[in-house]
């Protein structure tokens, strides 16, 4: 019985679930992209001190808002090409 049991969760994440999960990753990057675009100074100043190791993930943007501009592109671009790719089953 377990196998079955595998055999349809590896079905629901190939079928349904695969292209949900990349869609919410997708709005994701869209929407953290515009506000590090709009808002760079505050959205680095927010995430740059305890906030459970997203520190080092910004530190090269702390106190570059142009830098963080040219990436906040990238992800809007990205996430819009991750959700173009996803399709209806």
């Amino acid at each position: 019985m377990a196998g079955r049991t595998g055999g349809a969760e590896a079905s629901l994440m190939s079928g349904r679930l695969l292209p949900r999960v990349a869609e919410m990753a997708a709005i994701f990057m869209v929407g953290d992209g515009l506000v590090g675009l709009i808002q760079p100074r505050r959205h680095v100043d927010l995430w740059k001190e305890d906030a459970l190791g997203a520190e080092k993930a910004v530190r090269p943007f702390v106190d570059r808002p142009g830098r963080r501009r040219v990436y906040a592109a990238i992800q809007i671009a990205a996430g819009l090409a991750l959700a173009a790719r996803q399709r209806p089953r």
